[in-house]
């Protein structure tokens, strides 16, 4: 765990230990051949692992990131390193001209979009519930919710049938989390909107599914909880200890190839072994 606590929104470059991005063991199949992904919060932590499986698929990816400019181009150089191309976009999905601005470099660059993974996230931890100003709240809604429907706005009209939407939710949606009382919010708002958005676009044979993690070690977790909780963070799982991107990206790679092809409006849980009736 880090030597001392990371500034927001965190850097992975900075990581003690650092996460792991693809296990030595994946064995890639080609699922994702000739594809193109966006992906954002795609610099680190899952979004960078994502978009390393992804690439390893046969996918080319464009990553959205907010300034982690270092992380940006690790997670570029990994994804070149496995045969695909990548496109770094810096800018805030709690826009929706960006994220406009966003989809038009991807279709420039590579032509097509045909999976849009909704990753980006925000968290401040408080333990007070008049702690929660109208600022954080905002901008907690801005980027975890907001940002969703943003991505997925610009990218619908380039959407052919058979293209994939996958959004990050979290097992604090299912159980709650009393010191994230507007993260957990944002989350559950996901779950909604994956539910609701897979029902309105199946008639048109787009697929709308979720992931949901548990703890994770990603620069999320050090950038904003304090080193004591950090020390002993994904402990209290079955599994008793923190998940890594990797053991994350496998359930995306799932989701956005043809072997979840009878799959929608659904949501995987990888946890620790965490039972959250979802």
């Amino acid at each position: 765990m880090p030597d001392a606590p990371m500034e927001k929104p965190g850097h992975q470059n900075e990581m003690s230990p650092r996460p792991e991005v693809i296990s030595k063991d994946y064995k890639p199949a080609g699922k994702l051949q000739g594809q193109t992904a966006i992906i954002s919060g795609g610099d680190s932590g899952i979004g960078r692992s994502v978009a390393v499986a992804f690439a390893a698929e046969g996918a080319d990816v464009a990553i959205i990131y907010l300034e982690e400019n270092q992380d940006a181009r690790d997670t570029r150089k990994m994804v070149e390193e496995r045969g695909g191309k990548c496109l770094l976009i810096a800018g805030d999905v709690g826009k929706p001209e960006f994220c406009e601005q966003a989809v038009q470099q991807v279709l420039k660059k590579f032509g097509r979009l045909d999976i849009v993974v909704n990753n980006a996230a925000e968290q401040t931890p408080q333990e007070d519930f008049m702690k929660i100003t109208p600022e954080q709240l905002e901008k907690t809604f801005r980027t975890n919710i907001f940002g969703y429907f943003y991505l997925t706005r610009a990218a619908m009209p380039h959407l052919k049938k058979g293209a994939r939407i996958i959004n990050t939710t979290s097992v604090t949606a299912y159980r709650g989390s009393p010191g994230l009382v507007d993260y957990s919010a944002t989350k559950g708002a996901i779950v909604a909107f994956t539910r609701s958005l897979s029902g309105m676009l199946a008639e048109k044979g787009i697929r709308v599914n979720g992931v949901a993690p548990g703890p994770i070690w990603t620069p999320l977790i050090p950038s904003t909880f304090p080193e004591d909780k950090v020390e002993h963070f994904g402990e209290d799982t079955p599994l008793g200890r923190p998940g890594q991107p990797s053991e994350v990206a496998t359930c995306f790679v799932f989701l956005a190839s043809q072997d979840s092809s009878y799959m929608t409006g659904q949501v995987l849980h990888p946890n620790g072994g965490e039972i959250i009736n979802g």
